[in-house]
């Protein structure tokens, strides 16, 4: 496999500063709905980087469970890794990587946990299995077997029959990333792509072109 030759010509569209709204989430709801209405897979699908105390980077695949003007919102295991990361260093960073629409955009700001009653209402939303999943799994933490991950699943089957409300775990919450920085990246020919980039300033947000 030559990896040099790997590569696509980029062409489906361009990304001008008349195009675009002035608010980066505007824009941002633009785009995702435009993804999913493309058909992408899981469009709401995003990596989040984070970095711990000593700098050491760490980055994941999550999904996007909320948005509004105040950011980004992720829920996720309060003893994971990029949970342990953000209690000691809340500046993280986001990509979105849609790439048969050949655009991408990028997101850093700072993560803030979400209140209780907001993780409550979106646990109480999950699918059963998802809920048992999220009791069943100590994320991030070594285990023996797959056998032993599915015991422990049962056993939360076994505590909460069908037809039971499950309770949210008391180690399970979210997250709210409020972007100081976003880029929007669209592939152009010759490797000359757009890259419109928000920034906040003096309270407010301004727009500039950076180069491919």
């Amino acid at each position: 496999m030559d990896l040099s030759e790997m590569r696509e010509t980029y062409g489906l569209g361009e990304l001008l500063e008349d195009q675009v709204d002035a608010d980066p989430i505007v824009q941002f709801g633009l785009w995702l709905a435009q993804a999913t209405e493309a058909g992408l897979t899981e469009p709401n699908a995003m990596v989040l980087a984070t970095a711990d105390s000593d700098g050491k980077p760490s980055a994941r695949t999550v999904l996007l469970k909320g948005l509004d003007e105040r950011g980004f919102v992720f829920y996720t295991n309060q003893q994971s890794r990029k949970a342990e990361d953000l209690a000691v260093n809340p500046y993280c960073a986001l990509v979105f990587p849609w790439h048969t629409m050949e655009r991408q955009v990028r997101v850093e700001g700072t993560a803030t946990k979400l209140p209780a009653a907001e993780v409550d209402a979106y646990f109480a939303s999950r699918p059963r299995g998802s809920q048992l999943g999220a009791w069943a799994s100590q994320q991030s933490q070594p285990v023996e077997t797959r056998e032993e991950l599915d015991l422990q699943y049962a056993s939360y089957e076994r505590q909460w029959p069908e037809g039971t409300e499950i309770s949210t775990p008391y180690f399970w919450g979210g997250y709210r990333v409020q972007p100081t920085n976003v880029e929007f990246w669209q592939g152009r020919t010759g490797r000359l792509h757009d890259r419109l980039n928000y920034f906040r300033q003096d309270g407010s947000w301004k727009l500039r072109r950076l180069q491919p």
